[in-house]
């Protein structure tokens, strides 16, 4: 059961069912707690799922899939690693990762932030789309794997590659299959190769890092590190931006 400190609601999650856990979260929430912090968290699924709230969760331990699901408004800080599909369909909050985590990051998101330390597995911001002034942001520290941005509708995903040498790729192959809108921006080398036939290389300009710079700033708010020497980056081009040529890339395929 949870244990109301000073500061957090401290919940004890070793062997604790994941629709327990929840419950007990919510519970707390409803008791009026704005800080928890999960303790022992071992592969218990939908964590934060649905929550509404502008709490702030910290998970120690291994969050299992779909962490944030659904959510609207909390952060959730894991100090570790987190399995697939964090961010599933998220529509506002942040999501911070000190670690690596799985596949299927941001699919579908809607808003919010979502900041990964490590690198992320494959098909990563599948169907990542925005709608007015709801932007959803994807800053990955490490590499990507396969597919990342396919079918991408909007938002911006930033893979900096910072622990990978500067000669090596930080994402797979298919990188923006089918993306229709929102910008990538991936650290060199990237090759025509690497990418969907409906993606786009341009240069980074000013918009592109002053839109870029606040993401970066809390980045290593998070993390650590200086915010100058990833604006150095983008400003001595070793950051390529990727756009969608279009916004309905099979339409010939069913239109007649």
């Amino acid at each position: 059961m949870p244990a109301n400190l000073a500061e957090a609601t401290v919940i004890d999650a070793s062997g604790v069912h994941y629709r327990q856990l929840n419950e007990l979260i919510r519970e707390a929430l409803e008791s009026g707690a704005n800080q928890i912090k999960l303790e022992g968290v071992n592969g218990q699924r939908f964590i934060g799922a649905g929550l509404v709230s502008e709490a702030r969760l910290e998970i120690d331990g291994v969050p299992g899939n779909d962490l944030a699901v659904f959510m609207d408004g909390p952060t959730i800080v894991c100090k570790g690693n987190v399995q697939d599909g964090s961010a599933n369909t998220m529509n506002s909050g942040t999501v911070v990762i000190h670690g690596n985590a799985g596949d299927v990051l941001g699919y579908g998101m809607r808003g919010g932030k979502l900041f990964i330390r490590g690198s992320v597995g494959y098909r990563v911001g599948i169907h990542m789309k925005e709608f007015g002034e709801k932007v959803p942001v994807m800053i990955v520290g490490g590499r990507a794997g396969n597919f990342l941005g396919e079918y991408m509708a909007g938002g911006v995903l930033c893979v900096l590659g910072l622990d990978v040498a500067a000669n090596e790729s930080v994402v797979g192959n298919y990188c923006g299959t089918g993306m229709h809108g929102g910008l990538m921006f991936i650290r060199q080398p990237i090759e025509d190769w690497q990418v969907g036939k409906e993606v786009g290389f341009a240069d980074v300009d000013q918009d592109d890092i002053d839109m870029l710079m606040p993401h970066i700033d809390s980045y290593c708010e998070n993390f650590g590190g200086d915010p100058e020497d990833l604006r150095q980056m983008l400003e001595d081009g070793l950051i390529a931006k990727l756009y969608p040529f279009s916004k309905r890339p099979y339409g010939n395929l069913y239109a007649y």
